[in-house]
Protein backbone atom coordinates (compact mmCIF):
# COMPACT_ATOMS: atom_id res chain seq x y z
CA UNK A 1 0.00 0.00 0.00
CA UNK A 2 3.03 2.59 0.54
CA UNK A 3 4.29 1.77 -2.68
CA UNK A 4 0.82 2.88 -3.94
CA UNK A 5 0.50 5.87 -2.22
CA UNK A 6 3.99 6.57 -3.31
CA UNK A 7 3.55 5.96 -6.87
CA UNK A 8 -0.47 7.89 -6.90
CA UNK A 9 1.42 10.81 -5.28
CA UNK A 10 3.92 11.41 -8.53
CA UNK A 11 1.05 10.78 -10.14
CA UNK A 12 -0.74 13.32 -9.30
CA UNK A 13 2.31 16.00 -8.69
CA UNK A 14 3.30 15.27 -12.86
CA UNK A 15 0.07 16.06 -13.52
CA UNK A 16 -0.10 19.25 -11.79
CA UNK A 17 2.81 20.04 -13.68
CA UNK A 18 1.40 18.71 -17.15
CA UNK A 19 -1.34 21.26 -16.09
CA UNK A 20 1.21 24.03 -15.24
CA UNK A 21 2.79 23.30 -18.96
CA UNK A 22 -0.82 23.59 -20.33
CA UNK A 23 -1.00 26.63 -18.59
CA UNK A 24 2.05 28.48 -20.29
CA UNK A 25 2.09 26.25 -23.40
CA UNK A 26 -1.92 27.95 -24.32
CA UNK A 27 -1.57 31.36 -22.99
CA UNK A 28 -1.20 32.03 -26.73
CA UNK A 29 -5.01 31.16 -27.39
CA UNK A 30 -6.03 33.78 -25.37
CA UNK A 31 -4.08 36.68 -25.29
CA UNK A 32 -1.86 36.55 -28.20
CA UNK A 33 -4.00 38.88 -30.49
CA UNK A 34 -4.09 41.25 -27.84
CA UNK A 35 -0.54 41.57 -26.94
CA UNK A 36 0.25 41.91 -30.73
CA UNK A 37 -2.01 44.52 -31.69
CA UNK A 38 -0.93 46.79 -28.64
CA UNK A 39 -4.46 46.51 -26.86
CA UNK A 40 -3.09 45.21 -23.66
CA UNK A 41 1.13 45.13 -22.73
CA UNK A 42 2.27 41.44 -22.47
CA UNK A 43 2.77 41.23 -18.59
CA UNK A 44 -0.70 42.45 -17.99
CA UNK A 45 -2.26 40.59 -20.28
CA UNK A 46 -0.42 37.38 -19.13
CA UNK A 47 -1.57 38.27 -15.03
CA UNK A 48 -5.73 39.00 -16.41
CA UNK A 49 -5.38 35.40 -18.29
CA UNK A 50 -4.05 33.92 -15.31
CA UNK A 51 -6.99 34.90 -13.26
CA UNK A 52 -9.65 33.84 -15.35
CA UNK A 53 -8.31 30.85 -15.89
CA UNK A 54 -8.80 29.98 -12.33
CA UNK A 55 -12.39 31.73 -12.23
CA UNK A 56 -13.07 29.19 -15.31
CA UNK A 57 -11.78 26.37 -13.77
CA UNK A 58 -14.90 26.00 -11.01
CA UNK A 59 -17.53 26.84 -13.33
CA UNK A 60 -17.96 23.46 -14.75
CA UNK A 61 -16.57 19.47 -14.79
CA UNK A 62 -18.41 17.94 -17.67
CA UNK A 63 -15.03 17.52 -20.01
CA UNK A 64 -13.29 16.38 -16.62
CA UNK A 65 -16.14 13.88 -16.50
CA UNK A 66 -14.93 13.13 -20.05
CA UNK A 67 -11.64 12.32 -19.50
CA UNK A 68 -11.89 10.34 -16.13
CA UNK A 69 -14.88 8.09 -17.10
CA UNK A 70 -15.43 8.27 -20.98
CA UNK A 71 -11.98 8.12 -22.32
CA UNK A 72 -11.04 4.78 -21.24
CA UNK A 73 -12.50 1.96 -19.18
CA UNK A 74 -11.68 2.66 -15.43
CA UNK A 75 -11.70 -1.28 -14.71
CA UNK A 76 -7.90 -2.45 -14.58
CA UNK A 77 -6.23 1.13 -15.53
CA UNK A 78 -3.51 1.46 -12.97
CA UNK A 79 -1.55 4.37 -11.28
CA UNK A 80 1.46 3.58 -13.45
CA UNK A 81 -0.46 3.69 -16.70
CA UNK A 82 -1.49 7.22 -15.95
CA UNK A 83 1.86 7.93 -15.07
CA UNK A 84 3.10 6.96 -18.54
CA UNK A 85 0.22 8.76 -20.56
CA UNK A 86 1.88 12.13 -18.71
CA UNK A 87 5.19 11.54 -19.81
CA UNK A 88 4.30 11.68 -23.53
CA UNK A 89 1.23 14.86 -23.21
CA UNK A 90 4.36 16.59 -20.77
CA UNK A 91 7.38 16.14 -23.23
CA UNK A 92 4.96 16.95 -26.13
CA UNK A 93 4.09 19.90 -24.83
CA UNK A 94 7.40 21.29 -24.43
CA UNK A 95 9.26 20.14 -27.52
CA UNK A 96 6.43 22.12 -29.34
CA UNK A 97 6.35 24.80 -27.26
CA UNK A 98 10.39 24.95 -28.28
CA UNK A 99 10.00 25.19 -31.95
CA UNK A 100 6.82 27.70 -30.83
CA UNK A 101 4.30 25.58 -32.37
CA UNK A 102 0.80 26.22 -31.13
CA UNK A 103 -0.20 22.25 -30.69
CA UNK A 104 -2.73 21.04 -28.94
CA UNK A 105 -2.29 20.11 -25.15
CA UNK A 106 -5.34 18.20 -24.43
CA UNK A 107 -4.63 16.03 -27.84
CA UNK A 108 -1.29 15.45 -26.08
CA UNK A 109 -2.65 14.25 -23.12
CA UNK A 110 -5.48 12.06 -24.86
CA UNK A 111 -3.10 10.54 -26.78
CA UNK A 112 -0.63 9.93 -23.89
CA UNK A 113 -3.97 8.15 -22.06
CA UNK A 114 -4.64 6.18 -25.24
CA UNK A 115 -1.40 4.63 -25.75
CA UNK A 116 -0.58 3.65 -22.27
CA UNK A 117 -4.17 2.30 -21.94
CA UNK A 118 -3.43 0.26 -25.39
CA UNK A 119 0.22 -0.79 -24.41
CA UNK A 120 -1.46 -1.88 -20.44
CA UNK A 121 -4.90 -3.65 -21.35
CA UNK A 122 -5.29 -3.82 -25.22
CA UNK A 123 -7.60 -2.24 -27.46
CA UNK A 124 -10.71 -2.76 -25.73
CA UNK A 125 -9.08 -0.62 -22.70
CA UNK A 126 -10.33 2.58 -25.09
CA UNK A 127 -14.10 3.50 -25.52
CA UNK A 128 -13.47 4.23 -29.53
CA UNK A 129 -16.96 5.81 -30.00
CA UNK A 130 -16.05 8.54 -27.35
CA UNK A 131 -12.59 9.32 -29.11
CA UNK A 132 -14.36 9.22 -32.32
CA UNK A 133 -17.57 11.57 -31.14
CA UNK A 134 -16.06 14.20 -28.36
CA UNK A 135 -12.44 14.19 -29.61
CA UNK A 136 -11.83 13.77 -33.12
CA UNK A 137 -14.79 15.07 -34.23
CA UNK A 138 -14.31 18.58 -32.46
CA UNK A 139 -10.86 18.77 -33.32
CA UNK A 140 -11.46 18.80 -37.42
CA UNK A 141 -14.69 20.77 -36.26
CA UNK A 142 -13.09 23.39 -34.38
CA UNK A 143 -10.99 24.76 -36.21
CA UNK A 144 -13.20 24.99 -39.83
CA UNK A 145 -16.37 26.48 -37.68
CA UNK A 146 -13.87 29.03 -35.76
CA UNK A 147 -12.35 30.47 -38.82
CA UNK A 148 -14.95 31.18 -41.18
CA UNK A 149 -17.31 32.27 -37.93
CA UNK A 150 -14.25 34.67 -37.57
CA UNK A 151 -13.53 35.61 -41.20
CA UNK A 152 -17.36 36.70 -41.82
CA UNK A 153 -17.04 38.51 -38.22
CA UNK A 154 -13.72 40.20 -39.24
CA UNK A 155 -15.85 41.27 -42.36
CA UNK A 156 -18.98 41.73 -40.90
CA UNK A 157 -16.40 44.77 -38.04
CA UNK A 158 -15.04 46.54 -41.34
CA UNK A 159 -17.98 46.95 -43.17
CA UNK A 160 -19.84 48.70 -40.12
CA UNK A 161 -17.15 50.41 -39.00
CA UNK A 162 -16.46 51.68 -42.26
CA UNK A 163 -18.02 55.36 -41.58
CA UNK A 164 -16.21 55.79 -38.47
CA UNK A 165 -12.65 57.18 -38.41
CA UNK A 166 -10.00 54.78 -38.16
CA UNK A 167 -8.36 55.51 -34.81
CA UNK A 168 -12.01 55.72 -33.14
CA UNK A 169 -12.53 52.42 -34.59
CA UNK A 170 -9.48 51.18 -33.48
CA UNK A 171 -9.51 52.44 -30.10
CA UNK A 172 -13.20 50.71 -29.63
CA UNK A 173 -12.30 47.53 -31.18
CA UNK A 174 -8.77 47.27 -28.96
CA UNK A 175 -11.64 47.55 -25.65
CA UNK A 176 -13.63 44.56 -27.17
CA UNK A 177 -10.39 42.79 -27.52
CA UNK A 178 -9.47 42.51 -23.77
CA UNK A 179 -13.18 41.74 -23.27
CA UNK A 180 -13.31 39.08 -25.67
CA UNK A 181 -9.51 37.72 -24.35
CA UNK A 182 -10.65 38.08 -20.87
CA UNK A 183 -13.78 35.53 -22.39
CA UNK A 184 -11.46 33.30 -24.13
CA UNK A 185 -9.49 32.94 -20.58
CA UNK A 186 -12.46 31.95 -19.00
CA UNK A 187 -13.74 29.68 -21.40
CA UNK A 188 -10.05 27.95 -21.74
CA UNK A 189 -10.40 27.40 -17.66
CA UNK A 190 -13.89 25.88 -18.01
CA UNK A 191 -12.05 23.40 -20.69
CA UNK A 192 -8.48 22.67 -20.09
CA UNK A 193 -8.02 22.78 -16.54
CA UNK A 194 -11.09 20.25 -16.58
CA UNK A 195 -8.62 17.59 -18.22
CA UNK A 196 -5.91 17.59 -15.62
CA UNK A 197 -8.92 17.43 -12.88
CA UNK A 198 -10.30 14.33 -14.86
CA UNK A 199 -6.81 12.71 -14.82
CA UNK A 200 -5.78 12.98 -11.39
CA UNK A 201 -9.63 11.96 -10.66
CA UNK A 202 -8.92 8.75 -13.19
CA UNK A 203 -5.51 7.78 -11.00
CA UNK A 204 -7.16 8.65 -7.58
CA UNK A 205 -9.68 5.75 -8.95
CA UNK A 206 -7.28 3.49 -10.27
CA UNK A 207 -5.00 3.82 -7.20
CA UNK A 208 -8.19 3.01 -4.55
CA UNK A 209 -8.97 6.48 -2.96
CA UNK A 210 -11.81 7.05 -4.60
CA UNK A 211 -14.92 4.94 -5.97
CA UNK A 212 -15.56 4.70 -9.78
CA UNK A 213 -17.71 7.01 -11.89
CA UNK A 214 -16.70 9.87 -8.51
CA UNK A 215 -16.64 13.34 -9.57
CA UNK A 216 -13.76 14.89 -8.85
CA UNK A 217 -13.13 16.30 -5.40
CA UNK A 218 -13.05 20.16 -4.35
CA UNK A 219 -8.87 19.92 -3.88
CA UNK A 220 -8.83 18.83 -6.92
CA UNK A 221 -10.64 21.34 -8.85
CA UNK A 222 -8.44 23.65 -6.50
CA UNK A 223 -5.30 22.47 -7.64
CA UNK A 224 -5.64 21.94 -11.07
CA UNK A 225 -6.84 25.49 -11.48
CA UNK A 226 -3.89 26.73 -9.58
CA UNK A 227 -1.19 25.11 -11.83
CA UNK A 228 -2.75 26.31 -14.74
CA UNK A 229 -3.06 29.75 -13.45
CA UNK A 230 0.67 29.98 -12.46
CA UNK A 231 1.64 28.28 -15.93
CA UNK A 232 -0.72 30.84 -17.80
CA UNK A 233 1.07 33.98 -15.68
CA UNK A 234 4.33 32.92 -16.60
CA UNK A 235 3.31 32.98 -20.08
CA UNK A 236 3.96 31.10 -23.35
CA UNK A 237 6.25 33.79 -25.53
CA UNK A 238 7.17 31.32 -27.75
CA UNK A 239 3.45 30.52 -28.60
CA UNK A 240 2.09 33.68 -28.57
CA UNK A 241 5.14 35.00 -31.16
CA UNK A 242 3.48 32.69 -33.50
CA UNK A 243 0.06 32.93 -32.77
CA UNK A 244 0.10 36.87 -32.47
CA UNK A 245 2.48 38.16 -35.13
CA UNK A 246 3.76 34.48 -37.15
CA UNK A 247 0.36 33.46 -38.54
CA UNK A 248 -0.90 36.62 -40.10
CA UNK A 249 -0.93 40.54 -38.59
CA UNK A 250 -3.95 41.26 -37.19
CA UNK A 251 -5.71 44.87 -36.37
CA UNK A 252 -8.02 44.95 -33.77
CA UNK A 253 -11.08 45.12 -35.79
CA UNK A 254 -9.16 41.24 -36.93
CA UNK A 255 -8.21 40.15 -32.97
CA UNK A 256 -12.07 41.37 -31.80
CA UNK A 257 -13.44 39.01 -34.20
CA UNK A 258 -10.76 36.03 -33.98
CA UNK A 259 -11.42 35.79 -29.84
CA UNK A 260 -15.06 36.53 -29.75
CA UNK A 261 -15.69 33.49 -32.30
CA UNK A 262 -13.13 30.96 -30.50
CA UNK A 263 -14.69 31.58 -27.21
CA UNK A 264 -18.24 31.05 -28.17
CA UNK A 265 -16.87 27.75 -29.80
CA UNK A 266 -14.56 26.32 -26.59
CA UNK A 267 -17.95 27.45 -24.59
CA UNK A 268 -19.93 25.56 -26.76
CA UNK A 269 -17.77 22.64 -26.47
CA UNK A 270 -17.28 22.31 -22.82
CA UNK A 271 -21.11 22.38 -22.03
CA UNK A 272 -21.90 19.36 -24.21
CA UNK A 273 -18.48 17.59 -22.62
CA UNK A 274 -16.38 18.03 -25.87
CA UNK A 275 -12.53 17.68 -24.71
CA UNK A 276 -12.18 20.46 -27.53
CA UNK A 277 -8.45 21.52 -28.58
CA UNK A 278 -8.61 25.50 -27.67
CA UNK A 279 -5.33 25.71 -29.40
CA UNK A 280 -7.37 24.47 -32.87
CA UNK A 281 -9.71 26.49 -32.58
CA UNK A 282 -8.25 29.71 -31.57
CA UNK A 283 -5.71 29.15 -34.37
CA UNK A 284 -8.72 28.66 -37.11
CA UNK A 285 -9.71 32.06 -35.60
CA UNK A 286 -6.49 33.77 -35.58
CA UNK A 287 -6.18 32.56 -39.58
CA UNK A 288 -9.74 33.60 -40.28
CA UNK A 289 -9.28 37.14 -39.36
CA UNK A 290 -6.26 37.42 -41.37
CA UNK A 291 -8.23 36.46 -44.08
CA UNK A 292 -11.85 38.36 -43.19
CA UNK A 293 -9.39 42.31 -43.98
CA UNK A 294 -9.51 43.10 -47.35
CA UNK A 295 -5.57 42.60 -48.67
CA UNK A 296 -5.01 40.13 -45.55
CA UNK A 297 -2.36 37.77 -45.47
CA UNK A 298 -1.68 34.40 -43.88
CA UNK A 299 1.60 33.30 -43.21
CA UNK A 300 1.05 29.72 -44.59
CA UNK A 301 4.79 28.42 -44.12
CA UNK A 302 4.09 28.82 -40.61
CA UNK A 303 0.33 27.63 -40.92
CA UNK A 304 1.69 23.98 -42.19
CA UNK A 305 4.08 23.54 -40.09
CA UNK A 306 1.34 23.83 -37.70
CA UNK A 307 -0.98 21.52 -39.22
CA UNK A 308 1.24 18.86 -39.33
CA UNK A 309 1.79 19.47 -35.80
CA UNK A 310 -1.45 18.90 -35.07
CA UNK A 311 -1.69 15.78 -37.16
CA UNK A 312 1.16 14.29 -34.74
CA UNK A 313 0.33 15.47 -31.31
CA UNK A 314 -2.04 12.32 -31.01
CA UNK A 315 -0.03 9.59 -32.57
CA UNK A 316 3.59 10.82 -31.11
CA UNK A 317 2.26 11.56 -27.57
CA UNK A 318 0.68 7.62 -27.63
CA UNK A 319 4.05 6.72 -29.05
CA UNK A 320 6.26 7.92 -26.28
CA UNK A 321 3.15 6.87 -23.28
CA UNK A 322 3.34 3.32 -24.10
CA UNK A 323 7.07 3.05 -24.65
CA UNK A 324 7.34 4.74 -20.99
CA UNK A 325 4.21 2.17 -19.85
CA UNK A 326 6.40 -1.01 -20.99
CA UNK A 327 9.17 0.41 -18.91
CA UNK A 328 7.60 0.87 -16.08
CA UNK A 329 6.09 -3.11 -15.79
CA UNK A 330 9.73 -3.98 -15.09
CA UNK A 331 9.04 -2.85 -11.59
CA UNK A 332 10.18 0.26 -9.69
CA UNK A 333 13.66 0.40 -11.72
CA UNK A 334 11.72 0.91 -14.84
CA UNK A 335 9.37 3.78 -12.69
CA UNK A 336 12.48 5.61 -12.01
CA UNK A 337 13.97 5.01 -14.91
CA UNK A 338 10.61 7.20 -16.91
CA UNK A 339 11.14 9.57 -13.58
CA UNK A 340 14.52 9.99 -14.13
CA UNK A 341 14.19 10.79 -18.09
CA UNK A 342 11.13 12.56 -17.73
CA UNK A 343 12.80 15.12 -15.40
CA UNK A 344 16.21 15.57 -17.89
CA UNK A 345 14.27 15.86 -20.30
CA UNK A 346 12.40 18.94 -19.70
CA UNK A 347 16.12 20.05 -18.02
CA UNK A 348 17.64 19.61 -21.42
CA UNK A 349 14.58 21.51 -23.29
CA UNK A 350 14.83 24.45 -20.54
CA UNK A 351 18.70 24.91 -21.12
CA UNK A 352 17.76 24.53 -25.13
CA UNK A 353 14.72 27.40 -25.28
CA UNK A 354 17.49 29.63 -22.92
CA UNK A 355 20.03 29.82 -26.31
CA UNK A 356 17.34 32.32 -27.75
CA UNK A 357 15.19 33.54 -25.03
CA UNK A 358 11.91 34.96 -26.02
CA UNK A 359 9.97 37.17 -23.32
CA UNK A 360 7.76 40.05 -22.93
CA UNK A 361 10.29 42.43 -24.47
CA UNK A 362 10.67 41.02 -27.74
CA UNK A 363 7.74 38.71 -28.35
CA UNK A 364 6.13 41.04 -30.97
CA UNK A 365 9.72 41.21 -32.70
CA UNK A 366 8.56 38.99 -35.90
CA UNK A 367 8.96 39.81 -39.58
CA UNK A 368 5.73 41.14 -41.15
CA UNK A 369 3.68 38.22 -43.16
CA UNK A 370 3.06 40.42 -46.34
CA UNK A 371 6.84 39.77 -46.89
CA UNK A 372 7.21 36.63 -47.05
CA UNK A 373 7.72 34.97 -50.10
CA UNK A 374 4.27 33.17 -51.41
CA UNK A 375 3.73 29.73 -50.04
CA UNK A 376 1.97 26.84 -52.01
CA UNK A 377 -1.99 28.14 -51.12
CA UNK A 378 -1.05 31.44 -52.25
CA UNK A 379 0.31 30.31 -55.39
CA UNK A 380 -2.56 28.27 -56.16
CA UNK A 381 -4.74 31.37 -55.26
CA UNK A 382 -3.07 33.02 -58.02
CA UNK A 383 -2.64 30.39 -60.55
CA UNK A 384 -6.78 30.19 -60.64
CA UNK A 385 -7.07 33.90 -60.53
CA UNK A 386 -8.73 34.97 -63.80
CA UNK A 387 -5.88 37.10 -65.98
CA UNK A 388 -7.16 40.63 -66.89
CA UNK A 389 -7.98 41.06 -70.94
CA UNK A 390 -5.70 42.80 -73.04
CA UNK A 391 -7.74 45.47 -73.27
CA UNK A 392 -7.44 46.15 -69.75
CA UNK A 393 -3.36 45.86 -69.98
CA UNK A 394 -3.39 48.62 -73.09
CA UNK A 395 -5.59 50.77 -71.47
CA UNK A 396 -3.15 50.47 -68.03
CA UNK A 397 -0.34 51.14 -69.96
CA UNK A 398 -1.74 53.80 -72.32
CA UNK A 399 -2.90 55.63 -68.31
CA UNK A 400 0.55 55.80 -67.63
CA UNK A 401 2.11 57.11 -70.84
CA UNK A 402 -0.21 59.91 -70.04
CA UNK A 403 1.34 62.62 -68.09
CA UNK A 404 -0.55 64.27 -65.32
CA UNK A 405 -2.09 67.70 -66.31
CA UNK A 406 -0.32 70.70 -64.94
CA UNK A 407 -1.77 72.22 -62.02
CA UNK A 408 -3.55 75.44 -62.83
CA UNK A 409 -1.89 78.28 -62.34
CA UNK A 410 -3.38 81.33 -60.96
CA UNK A 411 -2.96 84.57 -63.34
CA UNK A 412 -0.72 87.83 -62.09
CA UNK A 413 -2.37 90.69 -61.16
CA UNK A 414 -2.29 93.40 -64.02
CA UNK A 415 1.27 95.59 -63.91
CA UNK A 416 0.40 98.78 -62.41
CA UNK A 417 -0.18 101.88 -65.29
CA UNK A 418 1.81 105.39 -64.27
Amino acid sequence: MEHITLLLGIVIITALVFDFTNGFHDTANAMATTISTGALKPKTAVAMSAVLNLVGAFMSVEVAKTISKGLVNEEGIQPEVIFAALVGAILWNLVTWLVGLPSSSSHALMGGLIGAAVASAGLGAVNGDVVVTKVLIPAVAAPLVAGVASLLAARVTYKLGGHVGEKTSAKGYRAGQIASAGLVSLAHGTNDAQKTMGIITLALVAGGALHPGANPPVWVIVSAGMAIALGTYLGGWRIIRTMGKGLTDLQPQQGFAAQTSAASVILASSSLGFSLSTTHACSGAVMGAGLGRKGGVVRWSTATRMFVAWGLTLPAAALVSALAEMVMRTGDVGIAAVTVFLVGSCLAIWLISRRKVVDHHNVNDVQPADTEAPGVVTTAMAAVTVPPTAAAVAGEELKATIPAPAAPTTPSAPAATV
